[in-house]
């Protein structure tokens, strides 16, 4: 049985949804919340493994890759699934993988901003109003399916002081 549906519009509320399902279904794996959105809602995080090698996987920092959140969710659902019945994925067992990796998951860092991508925020609601105040200044981007930022404005993939250039190479 599919908990996670890759062809519905994600939403914020589709998204807590299919966690809890997952959580029900597979009570071994861990979620936490590492902070919270202009609106208040909660950041998840899954976590999947227990080895010593870790990596974190992350979707929907762009509201308008929501896509992005879906193909990650269904990764964990596969994932899991896999585990409980001791199967491989493309030829790897994922019992060895999750002994020897902790896969962390933030499925969507930009709730609020798939919700208006999505539909999923009322158009006469506060927050919606100020978004669309905030696209005004910028006619060539379509709102609201062109949006990318969170709910302030801020474009939340530009956030990173990567330093290109100043790395030291190993």
């Amino acid at each position: 049985m599919s908990i996670v549906s890759t062809n519905i519009p994600y939403s914020s509320t589709v998204l807590q949804n299919n966690l809890q399902e997952l959580l029900k279904t597979y009570p071994f794996l861990k979620m936490q919340t590492i902070g919270y959105s202009v609106l208040g809602k909660p950041l998840w995080v899954v976590t999947l493994g227990t080895g010593p090698k870790e990596v974190f996987y992350n979707a929907s920092f762009h509201a308008n890759e929501w896509i992005t959140t879906p193909v990650l969710m269904k990764f964990i659902e596969n994932m899991a699934e896999s585990y409980v019945f001791d199967s491989n994925l493309l030829g790897i067992s994922v019992r060895d993988l999750l002994n020897a990796v902790t896969i962390h998951l933030c499925p969507m860092v930009n709730p609020d901003g798939v919700d208006l991508v999505t539909g999923n925020l009322p158009k006469d609601s506060s927050a919606f109003l100020r978004a669309k105040k905030i696209a005004d200044s910028f006619a060539t981007i379509p709102f609201p399916n062109g949006w990318k930022a969170n709910l302030n404005g801020v474009d939340l993939n530009l956030q990173f002081p990567a330093r290109v250039g100043k790395s030291k190479r190993n």
